[in-house]
């Protein structure tokens, strides 16, 4: 891990990929304990969003343990991508037990091996502050999407507080080690990523998570 100076940098927190897929491989036993319940609204509230028809074709970047397997209805199509090795393991055995044809691939966000334009949704829970490039995956999500299709990120971002926001700042640096940061500045990572968002809603309680949906014109 190194520590971001740029002026314009997106969090002072920088990462590298072999590091955050260190910090998940040794999360994964605890991943559901420490991030489920109190995220719990925030997935619901996603999948809600989704308004999902059957056989609707979804890729759910940074699947982790698969804490949103069992929230999906079983006429869609699911396709989960995860760089890390034992959270998808305990994604695998999720979605055998709840007997669900998830489609799970280890892979890098920022190169996703899918074809363009080929999922309805694309969906990152709790993701875009743990990787290295968010702008990078954020381009890749919207590229796989296809026209007409929607894009769903569920994250924390650094808040509009000054006060609060000069705390996260201080905390980044250490929260990076628990698998995020903590400062992830939400309006700049979309507008380098050339991303324009339909609606931001601030979900769970204490309401410091957000929401944000896009919608790919058809």
């Amino acid at each position: 891990m190194s520590t971001a100076k740029s002026r314009g940098a997106l969090s002072v927190a920088d990462v590298e990929h072999a590091f955050v897929e260190r910090v998940y491989d040794n999360l994964a036993w605890v991943y559901d304990l420490a991030f489920g319940p109190v995220m719990q609204p925030g997935r619901k509230r996603a999948m809600a969003a989704m308004k999902l028809q059957p056989g609707t074709q979804i890729l759910e970047v940074g699947v982790g343990t698969g804490l949103n397997l069992d929230l999906y209805p079983k006429n869609v199509q699911i396709t989960g991508i995860d760089c890390s090795g034992p959270m998808l393991d305990r994604a695998t055995e999720r979605a055998d037990r709840l007997g669900l044809s998830a489609c799970l691939f280890q892979m890098d966000a920022t190169q996703l091996r899918f074809s363009d334009d080929c999922f309805d949704v694309v969906y990152a829970p709790y993701l875009i502050s743990v990787v290295p490039d968010p702008v990078s995956v954020l381009r890749e999500m919207y590229r796989v999407c296809r026209p007409g299709g929607q894009m769903l990120v569920l994250n924390h971002f650094r808040s509009e507080r000054p006060a609060l926001a000069r705390i996260e700042r201080f905390l980044s640096p250490y929260t990076v080690h628990i698998g995020f940061k903590a400062d992830l500045d939400r309006d700049a990572v979309f507008a380098q990523a050339g991303l324009a968002a339909t609606s931001v809603e601030m979900v769970n309680r204490p309401r410091i998570w957000s929401l944000v949906t896009f919608h790919k014109p058809a």
